[in-house]
Parts: C-alpha cells; structure tokens; sequence
C-alpha cells in the first residue's frame, strides 16, 4: 500500500493533465471530482463551481468599482497595471489542507482602489464578484484595507492564467484561499457583509488562517 501511494504521488501530475485535457482544460468543471483531489506539478488543485469559464484578455477584461462611493470607477488592464505595484510571498493555504509555501504575487493594494473610489462614510463592508457568472466572496471594509489584501494580476512572477483565475484576481494572503476569489470583474462597496459562494455553504466568513473553519490548527 505504501508503494501504491508513492506511485501516486508521482503520476497524480500527468494523471491530472489527462483528466484535464480530457474534460476541455483546467478551465472547465470535472464532473467526476477527480482533478480536484489530484494536486499538479505546483501544489495546486484547480477549482470551478461553474461548468465552464469565459476567457478575458487585454482587450476585453473590465474591472467595475461601485455601490457605496463618490467616484465609481471601470479599470482595463492597461489601467491596474499602471498603478503603483506591491509584491509579497506567502504561503498559499486551503482550507482542504493543501498548501504551497513561498507564492509570489503581485498587483494593486485593494485598499488604493478603494481610496480612489472615495469610500463613503456609511460603507462596512466589499463584496466581490466574479466573471464566472457565479462566485462571490466578501470582506469588511478593515479587512479589504489591509497592506497584504490585493488585486493581484502577478503569480509565481508570470501574469496570472486563466486556470489560476486570471488575468485579474483577489489575493488576501492571510486567509484560507477560497477568499481569493478568482476571475475578478466587480469590487462593490457594501453596508454589510454578505455571505459568498462557499459561506452559503458553510465555511466562516472570517477565514484566517489556523483560526477558522476548524482546520489546520497550527498553522500561521
């Protein structure tokens, strides 16, 4: 049995691979379940909870700023890459237990966004939505304006693909990673927080590492 699980240790990359091709590209859902237990070559499980992703480039990506602010905005590309840039390197965590240490990402503090937008006094709380038609995450205005919370367009110092969420996702590097919401297209100001996606269905709405979701107790 050992022997068994060394050797799918090893091929789990190619088998995924497989799987992936097979199913249209990490983009696309399995149906089966099985590329989302398989980690790839990077440590990374590939998540969808739609059935297919559209594709967005530099030519057709928009990101909308709105509800609770004086100046709402719409960004391209061209315009996030523009403004000022941070870079960190953090573990990556899940809340499913998988980790990968030391991953780079780069791109605009939300909190300058935020501040672009001019945040009015009534505001709580941003809510993030997503151009799969589908997912949504939220955070409290002082969550969203921490130095390590980002709209990240850089990972592992390469654009972000499509299948990790690109171009444009969130980053929010001290929580579980199913608050960095992939496939980013909307940041709306809120009174409130509004549960997302997988809080609908159970997971804590303050996802900190190691003090959340009754996982990963140890870690920091």
């Amino acid at each position: 049995m050992l022997g068994l699980g060394v050797l799918g240790v090893a091929t789990a990359p190619t088998v995924q691979r497989g799987l992936e091709s097979f199913l249209g590209g990490a983009a696309t859902k399995d149906p089966t379940g099985l590329t989302g237990l398989l980690p790839n070559g990077g440590g990374f499980r590939y998540y969808s909870v739609t059935s297919s992703v559209p594709h967005k480039d530099e030519d057709s990506y928009r990101l909308k700023v709105d509800g609770l602010v004086d100046h709402p905005a719409t960004y391209t590309l061209a315009d996030l890459r523009a403004l000022p840039q941070t870079r960190m390197v953090r573990d990556v965590q899940c809340v499913t237990g998988w980790r990968v240490p030391d991953t780079p990402f780069e791109g605009v503090r939300l909190s300058h966004l935020l501040d672009a937008a001019g945040v009015r006094s009534t505001a709580g709380a941003v809510r993030f939505t997503c151009f799969d038609g589908a997912y949504s995450e939220s955070l409290t205005l002082s969550q969203a304006r921490r130095d390590d919370v980002l709209v990240a367009l850089r990972m592992q110092d390469e654009d972000i693909g499509h299948s990790h969420g690109g171009p444009v996702r969130l980053y929010v590097a001290p929580m579980y990673f199913y608050k960095s919401a992939k496939w980013l297209s909307g940041i709306t100001v809120t009174e409130d927080v509004r549960p997302g996606y997988w809080e609908e269905r159970g997971y804590d709405i303050d996802a900190w590492v190691g003090r959340s979701n009754g996982r990963d107790d140890d870690a920091t």
